[in-house]
């Protein structure tokens, strides 16, 4: 009987694996993992490139490449720093005016659009030029950050890959979010907070199946940016160490007070999105009125220009003044929203760190001056800041907590960040109840808020699922006296669904946007019904596989 058992064993065991391996490979992951390797090492270069073309065109106004904007700004003739923005917003004019069908940049929402919407794809041509003239912006002075606007290159190359291959809408998905990861691990070295923002912002889940792909493709965006700038944190930080548990009050007084100013940040990204889109001013000339006020505001406070990682680090470093540390809190607030309102490139991960920094950095100036025998080091409350406005701002707790560790180099400091940010973050959602990414794209009417049925009820269309006429069948025309009411193939599942339910009716005709009441399909409750499943369980099955 132990013989027979022996003997069967290996036939057990292929029957075991066998339809794991079939599985594996129908998937096709393999394939899927060595595109990531190479997803990642591309989009890693791609990023570096990036990083090197903001400093050829700070050439033009700084006479200089160097990542130290605040020291080389600080001797540079003033009429010089109102011309930098304001020439580069000359350029950004033309470029987003006439070669941009949007006449916006893209960054991090678009990323997410492309992903939630399936049949959406990121255009090779615009993601290029979207990257090369957010480049020139942040080269120019415009007081934005380069993260976002790396991301979307990224997921652009990806998507190219997946469009050219033709793979299934799963794999197009893994991929982009393995551009993304390369991306943000490229741009931070942070190849842990890379795979976990890919995860957390562009995917929405943490499935196993996208789980390897994403981890290749950040650890290869590590690796080459490591090889070609070095193996250190984006900030050297000072010594630091929390003085008393009794100060725990104080950090979560700190998440409350970032979480103001992150909302307050995004209420000004908004009025002044609001008012640039109507303003009389035409869009070729929003950035040279943009990226002159910028240049102005930069006079006195040459703090705000470009990324501002050289201040954020004076702030990490305690060598700026309470008052300093205040004014530039408002500066680089409103220097940011003329920024993007104005139609230069740029993200809102850089500025909501510099922001944190300088939130942070003055509370411990306070909280020392008011409990000096308690009061930690003002290095400490800044990090903490950094993360905790950053986390709020933009909707992602998790990643974004990482990625203050491995930018500063710093874990020691993990409970008091983690309280710091989680209270920001709640914060923001009871009071806000969006992220800026949730916000950019609600006006464009896509909602991703509520779970995936949600998302599917309102971001489906009649389209998707209507049936339409014969080729040779005679051209039927709506009667709005008729007792059946009618879609539009532009209307959402939802609308359709609720339309079923009141109505009563089983089949609705859709008709045509013009007057003429043309139907052009015909959408039954039935196949509604069954395309609202197919989405859900498909968007199950990824989650969990």
């Amino acid at each position: 009987m132990g013989f027979d058992l022996l003997h069967s064993m290996p036939e057990r065991i292929r029957k075991w694996v066998m339809p794991n391996i079939r599985a594996f490979i129908e998937h096709r992951q393999p394939e899927i993992w060595l595109l990531s390797l190479l997803i990642g090492l591309g989009v890693a270069w791609a990023a570096i490139g990036f990083r090197q073309l903001i400093g050829f065109v700070q050439l033009y106004w700084l006479g200089n490449t160097s990542e130290q904007v605040l020291t080389v700004a600080q001797h540079t003739p003033w009429y010089m720093i109102v011309a930098g923005p304001t020439l580069g917003g000359i350029v950004v004019g033309i470029v987003v005016s006439r070669f941009i069908s949007s006449r916006r940049t893209s960054g991090v929402a678009d990323v997410i659009e492309a992903r939630t919407l399936a049949g959406r794809r990121l255009s090779l041509r615009e993601g290029l030029l979207s990257a090369v003239t957010t480049a020139f912006s942040l080269g120019a002075g415009g007081s934005a950050g380069r993260e976002g606007p790396v991301v979307h290159l990224g997921a652009t190359l990806a998507s190219a890959v997946g469009d050219r291959l033709h793979l299934p809408d799963h794999a197009r998905r893994t991929l982009l979010a393995a551009g993304v990861a390369s991306a943000i691990s490229a741009s931070f070295n942070a190849p842990i907070a890379g795979v976990l923002f890919a995860h957390e912002v562009i995917l929405g889940h943490y499935a196993s199946r996208s789980f390897v792909p994403v981890v290749i493709s950040s650890a290869a965006g590590a690796v080459t940016s490591r090889l070609w700038f070095g193996d250190t944190a984006a900030f050297i930080v000072p010594s630091y160490q929390i003085t008393s548990y009794w100060e725990f009050p104080a950090f979560a007084l700190l998440g409350v007070v970032c979480a103001m100013v992150a909302m307050a940040f995004q209420f000004a990204l908004f009025s002044a999105d609001y008012l640039a889109r109507r303003s009389p001013i035409p869009i070729w000339a929003l950035p040279i009125c943009g990226g002159l006020i910028v240049g102005l505001m930069a006079v006195p406070f040459p703090h705000i220009l470009g990324v501002g990682y050289e201040a954020t680090d004076l702030a990490l470093w305690g060598q700026l003044s309470l008052w300093l540390m205040l004014i530039l809190i408002v500066m680089k607030t409103l220097a940011t929203a003329i920024t993007l309102a104005s139609r230069f490139g740029g993200g809102v991960f850089s500025p909501s760190l510099y922001l944190g920094a300088m939130t942070g950095g003055a509370f411990g100036i306070i909280a020392a001056s008011v409990f000096p025998d308690l009061a930690s080091s003002q290095a400490l409350y800044s990090i903490l800041g950094m993360g905790a406005v950053a986390g709020a701002v933009l909707g992602a707790p998790i990643s974004t907590t990482v990625i203050v560790f491995e930018l500063t180099g710093g874990y020691a400091l993990s409970i008091a960040l983690l309280l710091t940010v989680a209270i920001a973050h709640g914060i923001n959602l009871a009071l806000h109840g969006h992220s800026y990414f949730q916000w950019q794209l609600e006006m464009r009417g896509l909602f991703i808020k509520g779970g995936p049925h949600r998302t599917v009820l309102r971001n489906a269309r009649v389209m998707d699922f209507m049936t339409l006429p014969e080729d040779d069948a005679e051209i039927e025309y709506y009667d709005p006296d008729s007792k059946v009411q009618a879609l539009k193939a532009t209307d959402t599942l939802e609308i359709a669904l609720r339309l079923f339910d009141a109505s009563g009716h089983m089949r609705m005709p859709v008709i045509a946007d013009g007057e003429d009441k043309r139907i052009v399909g015909w959408a039954e409750q039935v196949e509604a019904l069954g395309h609202f499943n197919r989405r859900l369980v498909a968007a199950s099955e990824e989650a969990h596989r």
